[in-house]
């Protein structure tokens, strides 16, 4: 995703200086893959907020793929609950994937309002797809894509101290209020009455007029949706770093280029390995000790060594080698 530093970005700029001091034209298609960000295709029905949701990320820098082909993660947008097209979507996933239960808004009433009704329901979906599923408002979430106007801050300001009615969508437009008729149904297309009665809680409450589009994109938990691509797109970046170094390996014996032989033996290598091996591991819910003595070193190089050999897939089992690896450099730095 885009703002967040790729663990394998040390390795790529070696390899860039190398390939730059030989003149190596191979290495370019290899760098290239390596700095290529990763890209979402969101996928959904019509109907659901597919649109204000692509909008939201891309307003967030996440690169998102004009086709569902260019893409290295899905994000699938579903409403309510996930219907019977949506689980067969989620369970044949080919590619990490996202779940985002929209319009949670709108999920209805119950213990602790609408939207920890709709947290409920996600992770009953979560349940079913074993995908991981957030919660969010797609109106609210897409809201600093292009903010609110003069014309509908100056309405919720009012809405302060003379308080629309928000019993129902034709009430709030229909009955008389200081504030214009187009006005109330511009507000209301914008950020629903959900939208609109927290709103006027933060101004009321001291919330500044130019910081509220951003506190309401807040609460659209669209950071929560940043964190888990970035979480998503783990598997992507270690299969990259790993498709690059086989590349190298086999570049490497071909030329006899012994600049390229070094750099695969260096610690860059090793721990960029090891760091995109880390994320993989964390993204799937284990967790691997970050400790900087000699001891969580070799700690953590027995530990993984044992992972991987045992009932595990062959990416963990891979990424659990690579872990053993790196603390095993790590620990011959400061013995």
């Amino acid at each position: 995703m885009s703002g967040v530093e790729d663990v394998t970005d040390p390795f790529t700029g070696e390899l860039t200086r190398v390939a730059e001091t030989l003149g190596v034209a191979q290495f370019t298609p290899i760098i290239a893959r390596l700095r290529r960000p990763v890209r979402v295709a969101v996928l959904g029905r019509p109907g659901v907020g597919r649109g204000r949701v692509e909008a939201a990320l891309r307003h967030r820098g996440v690169p998102v793929a004009p086709s569902g082909a260019d893409a290295d993660v899905d994000v699938l947008v579903i409403a309510e609950t996930a219907k019977p097209e949506e689980l067969v979507v989620a369970r044949s996933a080919r590619r990490p994937l996202l779940i985002l239960l929209t319009k949670a808004d709108l999920a209805g009433a119950g213990p602790g309002g609408p939207i920890a009704v709709a947290r409920r329901r996600a992770v009953a979906v979560e349940q079913l797809t074993a995908v991981p599923v957030i919660a969010v408002v797609g109106l609210l979430a897409a809201l600093e894509c292009d903010g609110l106007d003069p014309e509908l801050l100056a309405a919720l300001r009012v809405f302060v101290t003379e308080p629309p009615d928000l019993t129902g969508v034709e009430v709030f437009v229909e009955q008389p209020h200081p504030v214009e008729r187009d006005v109330r149904a511009r507000l209301l297309a914008r950020l629903d009455r959900f939208g609109i009665a927290h709103a006027v809680l933060a101004l009321a409450g001291g919330t500044e007029p130019q910081r509220l589009g951003g506190y309401l994109s807040a609460l659209g938990n669209l950071d929560e949706v940043i964190a888990a691509l970035e979480t998503a797109s783990a598997r992507v970046r270690y299969l990259r770093l790993h498709a690059a170094v086989v590349e190298l390996h086999a570049l490497a014996a071909r030329s006899d280029a012994v600049a390229v032989s070094d750099l695969l033996a260096d610690d860059v290598t090793v721990l960029a390995t090891m760091g995109a091996a880390v994320e993989v591991i964390e993204a799937a819910g284990l967790s691997v000790d970050r400790g900087d003595t000699a001891a969580a070193h070799l700690d953590r190089a027995i530990r993984w060594r044992r992972y991987c050999r045992g009932p595990v897939n062959d990416l963990h089992r891979r990424c659990g080698a690579d872990i053993a690896r790196g603390s095993l450099r790590l620990l011959a730095r400061i013995q």
